[in-house]
Formats: C-alpha cells, structure tokens, sequence
C-alpha cells in the first residue's frame, strides 16, 4: 500500500490530471509576437521558433526551453539585450542571435543571465555581431556550449565586448564554443570554479583573460593568431592544461599575480623566424596598457615576442610545456619566486630566457631540469641528463638587454673573446637561471592537431 502511494502522484501528474501542469511545445512562428508566447508560457515548457526572423529584446521568465528550427533568428534591433533571461533552469539552443546595443555600460548583449538565472543551458546557437555575446552576470552553475561568437567586426576593438563575460559567478561552464571579433574571447573577473574547455578563438585581443578569479581550470583551448592567448591576472589556485598558442603576436601566456597555478602540457608555437622583417606595435595605447612590456621584439614576424611572461609571480609549476621559435622562450621578471619550472622544452628561440637579476635560479627538481634545443653539452652516462649545466644568459645578454643599439657589436672579436672567458671561468658569469640537470631529449611534444581545424 505505502508503494502504491508513492508512486501514486506521479501516474497522476503524467496522466495530465487536474490541478497539476503537463507541459507542452508551443510552435511559434514569425508572424506572432515572442514575448506574448513567452509570458503565456508555463515552466517546462518548450517554445519551438519556425525558420524566420523574430523580434528580439525579449525577456524569459519562466523555465522553459526556447529552441529554434535551422533559420530561426532573433534580431535585437540594435537596442538593449536580445534575450535577457531571469529564472533558472532556462535553455537557448540552435537559434542565431543578432543585433544587440552597442552600450558598453549597459552591458548590451546576445544572451544576458541575470543573477536570478542559475543553471541556464546555452547551447549550439549562433551569435553575429552583438556587443557582447553571453554575459553570465552572477548566473551561477550556467554552462556555455558549443555555440559559433562572432563579435563585432571594425572600428576600436576597446569599443566592442567579449564572447562571454563572467562577473560573479561561480561553477560556470564554458565549452566547445568558436569564438571570433571583438574584444577578449572569455573575460573573467570576480569568480571561481569555473570551467573553460577545448573553445577556440581567432581575431581576438586576449583569447582567454583572467582577472581575480580563482580555483578554475583552462584546459585544451586553442588560441590562433591573437594578440595574446592567456592573460592570467590575479588569480590563484588555477590548472592551465593541454593548450594550444599558435603563432599570437604578443604573448603565448602571460602571467601577472597569478600564484599556486599547475601549467602543463601546453604548446606556444611562435611560428618561423625565417625571413624576418622589422614590424612595429600595431595595437591601440589603450591595449598595450593593460600589459608589462607588451611591446614585440624587434624583428619578429608571425609570432609572439614572447611565448610566456612571468611577472610577479609566485609558487607555480610550469611541466611538460613546449615554448618554441618565438623572439624569447620565457621572460621572467618582477621578483616571482618560489616556481618550480621543469620538464619544459624551449625549442628554436632567438632568446631561450630573458631574466635580468643578481641572484642564481636553479630550473630543476628532484634531479630533472629542462630541454633546451641550443645546448649542445654531452650524456656520457646515458641517463638522459647532460653531463654539464645549461646557462641560458650571459654578461653580453644582460647588455644587450638594457642597451638594444649595442646589438651592432654582437659579432665583433670583442664580444666574442668575452663569451670565451665565461665558458672558461664560470665565476665570470652573472646571477641568474641555471638548470643544472638539463635534458638531453624534449618530452613528448602536445599534439598540434587541434590547431588547424
């Protein structure tokens, strides 16, 4: 009997009975007014867009799925949000979603969460040229997937939005989406626990910005040809895993007050330094602002000046990365200390490392340093360990790198008797990176496969 009870009024709810809501799928077509079916809608319900192109600046209270048939478009018209969500549990998914505002202030979007909108589902839609493309504004446990960004194409790109901004607004998570124009990819500031994984980005400023937000992950995204692919600012306690840089102009990855964070099995490709011709800085002051030294090395074409820069920060472990063909392999700098750098291979830079200090950096731990492609030292023993220390700078670098002009002397007999010396006694060299038990082989190379799709 106490079965037949449970089981009772769910037989009831399914059989439609009176005084419990069944729910339905409300067929729209362009001809009606959306926001009239959306208010008449009951949670659960699906409301299902005929091809055509709709109305925008709509706003869904209720828990319903809205989803489109190929060729349903919601256009904003250009004004305010095109959708504005403010329940939870709501779904937009195979819609295209065009023509948001264009004020910045007002956060002008294709999709915007509210607070109020937890758990909302954004899936396989396609985003033209809105200002934003997703604002997750405190909408927490939302996940983004597997939707086409494009932003807004021309003009300043200070003066457009992101893919996706995420304010406040933890277990969020953004996935298999394409992003393209505008701003930054994903923005991020004031959150935690979020989960950005296997997107791409093109034509970008920063494909992946972080700023104050902690204990997330970044895993197997795929930056191509953008002015930096990760700037992480601010944040602590992140995993930075198995992505890809391909060919960004400024930086690879940039680190600035980012601490306890696992860096590992990423690939920064800097691409060919054959050919080089001189460029100069082709971003706005407005961009270069928001960087240390964002300004490429001189000479460099297709690729970043840098492939990572390490600028304040502390107590991370950068494993198993490959920084190859870029102007300069790592920059590190600003009294970051306390990071365990091993097991990295640094492949065909002009400059393996640029580190301007006094004191000794030992790369290496527990008997295991890094490969570097200009070492040509000896495995006499066969351990997979060269016989000798790798130094990566000398007293001529250092020069080099507070007096550029000097680059001019670079092949006289007098640098070259000096470079002598050093390697003949090595207390003439200055403070700075060591790695005492460098490899002889690189580890297994990240696969560059996702980069060409």
């Amino acid at each position: 009997m106490l079965t037949l009870l449970r089981i009772l009024p769910a037989a009831v709810l399914a059989a439609g009975a009176p005084g419990f809501a069944v729910a339905e799928t409300i067929k729209a077509v362009p001809e009606q007014p959306l926001q009239v079916l959306l208010d008449r809608a009951q949670d659960g319900d699906i409301i299902e867009l005929a091809p055509g192109e709709y109305n925008g600046a709509i706003r869904i209270e209720r828990r319903v799925v809205l989803s489109g048939k190929p060729g349903a478009v919601l256009n904003g018209g250009g004004a305010g949000n095109v959708v504005t969500v403010t329940v939870p549990d709501v779904t937009i998914r195979g819609v295209t979603i065009r023509g948001s505002g264009r004020d910045l202030e007002k956060m002008d979007s294709g999709v915007f969460l509210e607070k109020t909108a937890q758990r909302a589902l954004v899936e396989n839609n396609r985003f033209e040229g809105n200002l934003y493309g997703i604002y997750v504004h405190g909408a927490t446990g939302s996940r983004v997937l597997n939707n086409i960004v494009d932003g807004i194409q021309g003009g300043r790109r200070n003066d457009a939005g992101n893919g996706v901004s995420v304010w406040n607004a933890p277990d969020v998570t953004i996935a298999g989406n394409s992003f393209r124009y505008g701003r930054d990819g994903i923005f991020t500031i004031s959150s935690r626990k979020d989960r950005f994984l296997d997107n791409r980005f093109e034509q970008v400023r920063f494909a992946v910005h972080y700023m104050y937000t902690n204990d997330s992950e970044v895993s197997g995204n795929v930056s191509v040809g953008n002015h930096v692919g990760y700037a992480i600012m601010f944040s602590n306690r992140l995993i930075i895993r198995n992505n890809i840089s391909d060919r960004d102009r400024d930086y690879g990855m940039l680190f600035n007050y980012a601490n306890y964070a696992e860096i590992d099995g990423n690939w920064v490709n800097g691409g060919s330094l054959d050919n080089i011709v001189s460029r100069r800085d082709e971003g706005t002051a407005e961009e270069r602002g928001m960087l240390p030294e964002s300004k490429p090395e001189p000479g460099l074409r297709s690729g970043p000046g840098k492939c990572v820069f390490i600028y304040n920060t502390n107590h991370n472990k950068f494993r198993n990365n490959w920084f190859e063909r870029c102007g300069i392999g790592v920059h590190f700098t600003a009294g970051s200390e306390g990071n365990e750098i091993t097991g990295n291979a640094f492949v065909g830079n002009r400059n393996q490392v640029k580190y301007v200090g006094t004191r000794d950096l030992d790369w290496s731990k527990g008997g295991r340093g890094n490969y570097w492609s200009d070492n040509p030292a000896f495995d006499l023993n066969g351990d997979g360990i060269a016989d000798t220390a790798y130094r990566p700078n000398d007293l001529v670098d250092r020069v080099l790198w507070t007096a550029p002009a000097a680059k001019v002397l670079i092949n006289s007999p007098a640098v070259q008797v000096l470079r002598w010396a050093q390697a003949q006694f090595p207390a003439l060299y200055p403070g700075g990176v060591v790695d005492t038990r460098p490899l002889i082989a690189p580890p297994p190379k990240p696969s560059a496969s996702r980069s060409l799709r």
